[in-house]
């Protein structure tokens, strides 16, 4: 496993014209993890991506891949899988496999040989000889998936790499990049469905406005100072309790946001004689919940 930071975005800025895509952007990614970037469409996720692998440079700051900031150089150990899927439509599958290999340096031996081997692990091998126009969305997106790892890159790209995958097909893909980590590789991903990167990621970053709002390992991120509660009652059995800044009720399951540092035993101690409690947890901040504050929280400091 390599010493270095797999990427580091270093006070980076992107402008198009008047739009500032990326503002002030900075984020070190250790390799051998599995690192989500979230956020709304537009937030600048794609941008980033575009970035670290080369394809478009930034206006200010540095973008370092693999302890370099010249992408040309370790081009052939990245595999980027774009939002925008195209395949070569007159191409024949396993052809088009093979050629993306041989970009990125295999010889057409070997480049056929682990394309043939991919194909049967997405159970695609039937198709090989097919042009790629013959193929569904779903087909397509596997093509161009195994087009990205075929040359087994030590840092995988993965823009919306689930979008058009049947349940089956998804869970293929989460154990490859499961396995490919096993391997010591690194894994950047983007979604907009939080419960895949809440599973799926060891770190995220929320990217908003071309910003970093929120970054860091899942596990620290959900440490929130919520508590979401279980009960019998209405939710003003939370009024006056201390600590306890907001609540929001949905039927009988209550989310509490507390002050940093609440005692949570205290806040149970107090709740007890007010309700039945079925349901005490410290610790169901889901990033979903975490997502909505910290773009309305911006939102509102603006």
């Amino acid at each position: 496993m390599t010493s270095f930071n797999s990427v580091i975005f270093e006070n980076t800025f992107k402008v198009f014209g008047e739009l500032c895509a990326l503002n002030n952007f900075s984020l070190s990614i250790p390799p051998g993890c599995i690192y989500g970037f979230i956020g709304p469409n537009g937030a600048g996720k794609t941008t980033a991506m575009r970035l670290l692998v080369g394809i478009t440079e930034p206006t200010s700051g540095e973008v370092q891949v693999l302890g370099t900031s010249d992408v040309s150089q370790i081009r052939h150990q990245i595999g980027y899988l774009p939002e925008e899927k195209g395949l070569y439509k007159r191409m024949r599958v396993l052809d088009y496999i093979v050629y993306l290999g041989r970009l990125n340096g295999m010889s057409k031996l070997t480049a056929a040989s682990q394309a043939k081997e991919l194909l049967n692990k997405f159970d695609l091998s039937q198709w090989q000889r097919s042009r790629c126009q013959e193929l569904s969305k779903g087909m397509g997106q596997k093509v161009q998936l195994i087009a990205t790892l075929v040359h087994d890159p030590i840092l995988l790209v993965l823009d919306e790499p689930f979008s058009g995958l049947d349940p089956v097909n998804v869970e293929l893909v989460r154990d490859i990049i499961f396995d490919r980590v096993k391997q010591n590789a690194t894994v950047i991903l983007s979604t907009h469905i939080m419960e895949q990167a809440e599973t799926l990621c060891d770190q995220i970053v929320l990217i908003n406005k071309g910003e970093s709002i929120v970054e860091g390992p899942i596990e620290d991120i959900r440490k929130g100072n919520t508590i979401k509660i279980e009960h019998s009652g209405e939710c003003d059995v939370f009024y006056g309790i201390e600590h306890v800044i907001s609540v929001k009720q949905v039927g009988r399951t209550a989310t509490l946001q507390v002050s940093e540092n609440a005692d949570t035993q205290e806040i149970l101690a107090q709740v007890l004689p007010r309700t039945r409690v079925s349901l005490f947890n410290t610790n169901a901040v889901s990033l979903h919940e975490i997502f909505l504050r910290a773009v309305g929280s911006e939102k509102k400091m603006k």
